[in-house]
């Protein structure tokens, strides 16, 4: 399909509808058929198409675009017959469009789902022919003569800006180039992992080759999968890139990654972190998993009972590198190092700087030994409206923190971790309300 420019030649065109046009010369003898658009990506900006492959003669041969003088109903009009007739091999970096991208699915980023490309939208800009939108709908299949579609048939959908989408393409020779302007790196890590949870091995292995060029978000992105997707994905990697990435993953969650992989890898794996993770691995591998001591994480907040509420905030801005989560209460400890109390951060916002720590804590904080059962802190939580919840041994030391997100996580029914999550109202900016 296309639409009319101001004085004439095609503004827009369906790549369907170039797909089935003839290529002519000049003087309109069809020379032979279109079989695909070369794109070469450029990240935020639209792709530019750099070439087309033509079937001549039964060969697939490259045609410069420059060499293109119109696109029309007659079809694709060449200022000459004279063809590199040496058979088409595409260049490190190029991008087919029907090969690639038509009928292959994409990251909706606005909405981090698949989609699966039903047509493509080209267009001028600046001079260049370029691709400008993505439509995820089957469009109607009977055009009149220049590619109008006919009037009674189904909806037109309206196409979505390139801009929007993440084409998952597969072909080695052009990762390079994709790699660097992957708009994957804009969602959450959890939209990420629902994002590998429907996808395939190829899309899978597409996805997680653009998440690793971001060490951190590769963590995250691992904390957030189920277990059984976490350990297949670990577990087809080396020892070495394994603890790569555990090593940046909260020390709980590396824990049940190590838990499940084979035992004949586990020390392998563990004796390659860094020894502050595997100290606090090590600790966490011994306590059950449905107890309180295999449910906590082991980065929490603590401070001297007698230090100010100053120290306390400054002590909290320092610990950029916890989970946000765990930074919701500050613990304060007396001078055997044992739990004194627990204060949220808004109360220690709200009062005076110089004011002692254990003067504005909860001096007798709801707590749980590592041995408690997972629902047993579930309820605790819920009836103490709680957000954090501290664990400590027999003598009262902490040992450990337990987030309500862990608590979730741990109390929701499997069948409920992968639900289709409710979109906020403003989740497709532009659409009407």
């Amino acid at each position: 399909m296309t639409s009319q420019a101001p004085g004439g030649g095609p503004a827009t065109m369906h790549l369907s509808w170039l797909l089935r046009q003839p290529i002519t010369d000049k003087r309109g003898e069809t020379i032979g058929r279109l079989s695909d658009v070369i794109v070469r990506l450029r990240g935020a900006d639209y792709p530019e198409v750099t070439g087309l492959v033509a079937t001549v003669g039964g060969r697939s041969v490259f045609v410069p675009i420059d060499q293109v003088a119109a696109f029309g109903g007659g079809g694709l009009r060449l200022l000459s017959a004279r063809l590199d007739l040496r058979r088409f091999e595409r260049r490190e970096g190029e991008v087919l469009l029907r090969a690639d991208v038509l009928g292959h699915r994409l990251i909706d980023v606005h909405s981090a789902h698949l989609i699966r490309a039903a047509d493509l939208e080209l267009g001028r800009r600046g001079g260049e022919l370029v691709v400008t939108g993505v439509d995820s709908h089957r469009r109607p299949r009977r055009l009149l003569p220049g590619g109008q579609a006919r009037q009674g048939g189904a909806a037109q959908h309206p196409f979505g800006e390139w801009q929007n989408f993440e084409p998952l393409i597969g072909h080695t020779g052009s990762a390079r180039s994709r790699l660097q302007f992957g708009r994957i790196r804009r969602l959450k890590p959890a939209q990420i992992a629902d994002l590998l949870e429907e996808s395939s091995r190829e899309e899978e292995s597409e996805i997680l080759g653009q998440v690793s060029a971001d060490p951190e978000l590769e963590a995250d992105v691992f904390e957030e999968l189920d277990e059984d997707r976490a350990s297949r994905l670990l577990g087809a990697r080396t020892d070495a890139e394994i603890a790569s990435v555990l090593a940046r993953m909260r020390a709980d969650d590396a824990a049940d990654a190590i838990g499940d992989l084979p035992q004949r890898r586990r020390q392998n794996v563990l004796d390659l972190l860094p020894a502050s993770q595997r100290a606090k691995v090590l600790t966490l591998l011994g306590y059950n998993p449905a107890s309180a001591g295999g449910l906590m994480g082991m980065d929490y907040v603590a401070v001297p009972a007698s230090a100010s509420v100053a120290a306390a905030i400054a002590a909290v801005a320092a610990a950029a590198g916890q989970q946000p989560e765990a930074l919701t209460s500050v613990h304060a400890v007396d001078e055997r190092g044992r739990l004194a109390g627990v204060a949220k951060l808004v109360t220690l916002v709200q009062a005076a700087a110089d004011t002692r720590l254990g003067d504005v804590c909860d001096d007798d904080p709801v707590r749980v030994r590592p041995d408690t059962d997972v629902v047993d802190v579930a309820v605790l939580m819920s009836d103490y409206n709680l957000v954090t919840i501290p664990v400590v041994d027999d003598r009262k030391m902490m040992i450990g923190l337990i987030t309500v997100d862990d608590v979730l996580e741990a109390a929701l029914p499997e069948s409920w971790r992968r639900r289709e999550a409710a979109e906020p109202p403003d989740a497709h900016p532009g659409e009407p309300g």
